[in-house]
Formats: C-alpha cells, sequence, structure tokens
C-alpha cells in the first residue's frame, strides 16, 4: 500500500510528460524541493488542474512510487493574482524560481527557505513592506537564500586582511566571497569594483531590516550594479558547483 503525503507547496515551474501528463518543480513546506508527476494532469477533465498552476501555493497529496512521485489530490490556497497582472513581477517571479530550482538540487527540509519564499511571492502580490520596486524584492530573496544556503558573502570585514571595511574604494571578489577593501585589491588585482552606498544596500537586505526597506531611494545605477553582482556571484556558484547549465535568467 502507498502511503500518502500532504504538504504546502509553490508551484516553481511545469514541464510536460507523454501526452497528457506534467512533471512539476515545487518548493513544499515539508519536504523541500520536489518533483512531482501529475498523470493525465493536461485533460480538461483533470480536477488536480485547478490547484497545480504555475506559482500556485497549494496544499498537495503525493505518494512515493519506485521511480517518482505521484500527485493525487491538489487545493489551490492562493493564485497570487495581482502578481499576474504586472509583467515585471511576474518576471521576477520567474527568476526567483528559477535562482532557487538552480541552486537547489536534492530534496531537504529548510524551514528558512520556505518561509524566504513564502514572504518574498506574499510581497510580489501584495506589498505588505511596502517596497516600491519589486527588484528589491529579487535581490532580497537572492541574497538571503545565498546566505541560508552558506554562500553569503563577507559585507563587514575584508574576507583577505580582515580588516573592518570603511567607506572608500571598496571591491567585490567573488573568489574571496565577499567585498575586498583598496589594499588588498591592489596586491590581488581582481574584483569588481563597488560603492560603499550599494554596500549599505546589501548590508541591510540581509539583516531584513523591514523599517528601512522600504524607505531606500536607490539610484539605477546601484540596481545596475547589484544585478551584475548578482549575475556574476550566481554564476560563480553555479561553475564551483558543476550546475553552471542548470539556470536560465
Amino acid at each position: 500500500m502507498f502511503v500518502h503525503y500532504r504538504t504546502k507547496g509553490i508551484i516553481l515551474k511545469k514541464l510536460d510528460r507523454k501526452e497528457a501528463d506534467q512533471l512539476f518543480i515545487v518548493y513544499t513546506k515539508d519536504f523541500g524541493k520536489l518533483e512531482i508527476l501529475g498523470k493525465a494532469i493536461r485533460k480538461i477533465s483533470s480536477k488536480l488542474r485547478s490547484g497545480m498552476e504555475t506559482f500556485y501555493l497549494s496544499e498537495i497529496e503525493f505518494i512515493q512510487g519506485k521511480a517518482y512521485k505521484t500527485l493525487t489530490d491538489a487545493i489551490l490556497i492562493e493564485r497570487f493574482k495581482d502578481l499576474r497582472k504586472d509583467l515585471e513581477r511576474l518576471t521576477i517571479a520567474y527568476n526567483i524560481s528559477e535562482v532557487l530550482d538552480g541552486l537547489i538540487q536534492g530534496q531537504e527540509k529548510e524551514e528558512r527557505i520556505w518561509n524566504l519564499l513564502k514572504e518574498a511571492f506574499e510581497e510580489l502580490n501584495s506589498g505588505k513592506l511596502g517596497i516600491k520596486n519589486p527588484k528589491l524584492i529579487y535581490h532580497y530573496f537572492f541574497w538571503n537564500l545565498l546566505s541560508v544556503l552558506g554562500y553569503g558573502p563577507e559585507f563587514y570585514q575584508c574576507p583577505v586582511c580582515r580588516e573592518k571595511l570603511r567607506p572608500e574604494k571598496l571591491y567585490f571578489s567573488q573568489k574571496e566571497g565577499g567585498v575586498i577593501c583598496q589594499s588588498c585589491f591592489s596586491k590581488q588585482g581582481f574584483g569588481k569594483e563597488i560603492d560603499p552606498d550599494t554596500v549599505k544596500i546589501l548590508r541591510i537586505i540581509l539583516n531584513k531590516d523591514k523599517n528601512i526597506m522600504p524607505r531606500l531611494k536607490i539610484e539605477d545605477k546601484h540596481y545596475k550594479l547589484l544585478e551584475q553582482i548578482s549575475k556574476d556571484y550566481l554564476s560563480f556558484i553555479l561553475e564551483r558547483t558543476g550546475q553552471f547549465d542548470t539556470l536560465n535568467i
């Protein structure tokens, strides 16, 4: 007899299989990331379709077979409908799901990631935190996810000389795992220049300071720098872990 498992999950993506099946990538509260097969779910008569759309929060039930998990029930909890009305927010939701799927390869429960993912989707949908620019929500998710996974960079002390960082010329070094001082950059010669204001923004993000974040006025140049550093650091992590080809953002 098969054991039935129930949990809450956010559907990150779905992939068509055979004529009417779909494989769902779901991040769940109780099991972490799962791949679950929905048999014949693409048929109009399927009762499971209503709870298994991309970016839905649903209560799902599945059984563990020899080769894969099979979906047996899906009840919609939250469709995040307002998120879907805004192309920019929808794109950020997609990027969040891609990053999460790319960085997490195995099944392992992690309540901090579940809470972070749920919080990010709720903010994209309703703006409870009052963050005006949706781009900041992505960086909030991204850098805090890296921190939970053990890839969080050092933003307070130079990781090379261990001296406290001063508001001067600073450089983000992927290899050293953080922001290095001008002196160490002069000796080593590698790193991307990062201004002190961007370092402050990253500190606020990692501190999860929800009182300050809505009041942040971030210039376009800072967003561009954040995006470049995020992409470069993510590529570095994926290359180091042999997962470079898993991401598509």
